[in-house]
């Protein structure tokens, strides 16, 4: 195994057989397992092993960086063994267009960012993940939470769920909601994007049994705060166990979706 080798399940398995044949010494092997395997590019430090150890690829956080470093982080992990997906996150059309010059068949997939109000950044992906059965709904409460959702969707997307957009459905109309209850009955998990007063997650984690994660968005008038208070909102729910990640933080929303149906996943296999 070359010295940045991506250490993935796949490759491990790889590593083992080799040294069932006797193609690779034990002593080989536990230098391999003992170094934690990354590429050092000088400005960063890719991580190959994140996937055995979380089950999901680094992703790469475009704000702050340049398009060329933005290019050749995607290159690097691109350039390891393994099927996991590589995802470039709120990337500026400049990083894109970088990335997308040395590694061309990435994806543009959904509009989306941090701010809602502009959705000039974009979730890019290369080697998208084989569909999955899981079924994910992706809530709104208005319009203007749509780019934070859109983040999330990417993200899931990339890693081979199709999610159930239901849009517009906040609770100054609450019978848009109910009218999606039987939708929302049906899915494995449900992610709720809300500004506001972020009750509209209180109201979906009572009308389901699903795990809900919740999105605070920064969209709202006078003490809406940002966010604060949609933030504050949620966290104080009166539908209990309700997940709550940051504000405007789609992809961490559909990360913790996919750790928990991955937890899900391997349950089952155990059996």
């Amino acid at each position: 195994m070359g010295e940045d080798r991506g250490m993935d399940a796949e490759a491990l398995s790889e590593l083992l057989e080799g040294v069932r044949r006797g193609d690779v010494s034990p002593d080989d092997a536990v230098v391999v397992l003992r170094r934690l395997p990354f590429a050092d590019l000088g400005f960063a430090k890719v991580d190959h092993h994140r996937t055995l150890r979380q089950g999901l690829a680094e992703t790469v956080f475009a704000p702050g960086k340049t398009p060329e470093q933005c290019a050749a982080i995607v290159a690097e992990l691109l350039a390891q063994p393994g099927s996991a997906p590589v995802l470039l996150s709120r990337a500026s059309a400049e990083q894109v267009a970088a990335a997308l010059a040395g590694s061309d068949d990435g994806n543009v997939i959904e509009a989306g960012g941090g701010d809602p109000l502009n959705a000039r950044l974009h979730t890019v992906v290369w080697r998208p993940a084989a569909q999955r059965r899981e079924r994910v709904a992706v809530v709104t409460a208005g319009t203007a939470d749509l780019p934070v959702a859109d983040e999330c969707a990417a993200t899931l997307t990339a890693h081979g769920l199709r999610p159930l957009r239901i849009t517009d459905v906040g609770v100054a109309g609450l019978h848009r909601i109910i009218d999606a209850a039987e939708e929302l009955a049906a899915v494995d998990a449900i992610v709720v994007v809300a500004g506001m007063e972020g009750a509209l997650a209180s109201v979906v984690g009572g009308l389901s049994s699903a795990p809900v994660v919740a999105v605070p968005t920064s969209v709202g008038y006078g003490s809406s705060l940002d966010g604060i208070t949609a933030l504050l909102g949620m966290l104080a729910s009166c539908a209990s166990g309700l997940t709550v990640v940051g504000i405007d933080n789609g992809f961490g929303a559909a990360i913790a979706i996919l750790r928990m149906l991955n937890a899900r996943v391997s349950e089952r296999s155990d059996v």
